[in-house]
C-alpha cells in the first residue's frame, strides 16, 4: 500500500512539473517576445498553451493547492504577456504591410476626404491598444478562472463603446475586431486551461 501511495505521489509530481514546466516555457517565450518579436516565439507559446491543454485534459489526480496557485500565476502570465505579440503577428499577416503604424500604438487612417486645400486629413486611431488588451485578458482570464465568462460580454461592450467614435475607417475596424478576437481567444485558452486543471 505505501508503495503505491510513493508510486502515485512521484508519478503526480512528474506530471505537475511537466505541467508547469510547459506554462513556463510559454511565459519565457511571451517575454521574450515583448522585448525581441519573432514569429516562432509567439507561435512557441500558442503551442505551450495547446500541449499544457492536452496534458491537463489526460485523467490526473487534483493538484494540491501550491500547485494550483502556480499553474493559476502561469497562465494568467501567459495570458498578459503572450496574447499582445498574438495580436500583433496575427494584425500582420492580416494587414500584410498595408497599415500604416503611428506613434502612440494606433494606426495612421485618412479622416477625411480632402482639406479646402486638397489635401488629404490623416489621423491617428486606436492607440492605446496594448495596455488595454492588457486589462481585456486580465479581465477576461480571470473570469473565465473564477468561473463567470459571462463577464467577458461587459469587457467586450465597454471596450466597443470606448472604441465606436474610431471606427469610421475599415482599417480601423478591420484591426478593432481581429485584434479583440485574438485577443479575447489567447485570454479564454489561458483560463480554460486553469479550469480544466482544477477539474471544473
Amino acid at each position: 500500500m505505501n508503495h503505491d501511495f510513493g508510486l502515485d505521489l512521484i508519478l503526480a509530481t512528474v506530471y505537475w512539473g511537466i505541467v508547469i514546466a510547459v506554462l513556463a516555457l510559454g511565459v519565457v517565450c511571451a517575454a521574450v517576445t515583448l522585448r525581441t518579436p519573432r514569429r516562432w516565439l509567439v507561435i512557441t507559446a500558442a503551442t505551450t498553451i495547446v500541449v499544457g491543454t492536452i496534458i491537463v485534459l489526460m485523467p490526473h489526480r487534483p493538484p494540491v493547492p501550491g500547485v494550483s496557485v502556480l499553474v493559476a500565476l502561469a497562465a494568467l502570465a501567459l495570458s498578459v504577456l503572450g496574447g499582445g505579440p498574438a495580436v500583433l503577428f496575427t494584425l500582420a499577416l492580416a494587414s500584410r504591410g498595408s497599415v500604416r503604424e503611428g506613434a502612440h500604438g494606433g494606426i495612421v487612417v485618412t479622416k477625411s476626404a480632402t482639406l479646402p486645400d486638397g489635401e488629404v486629413e490623416r489621423g491617428e486611431v486606436l492607440r492605446g491598444g496594448t495596455v488595454i488588451g492588457i486589462f481585456e485578458r486580465v479581465a477576461a482570464t480571470a473570469s473565465i478562472m473564477v468561473g463567470y465568462p459571462a463577464a467577458i460580454a461587459v469587457v467586450v461592450a465597454v471596450k466597443s463603446v470606448g472604441r465606436f467614435t474610431e471606427l469610421a475607417a475599415a482599417e480601423a475596424r478591420e484591426r478593432f475586431i481581429i485584434g479583440t478576437l485574438v485577443s479575447l481567444v489567447w485570454a479564454a485558452a489561458c483560463g480554460a486551461l486553469f479550469r480544466f486543471v482544477i477539474g471544473a
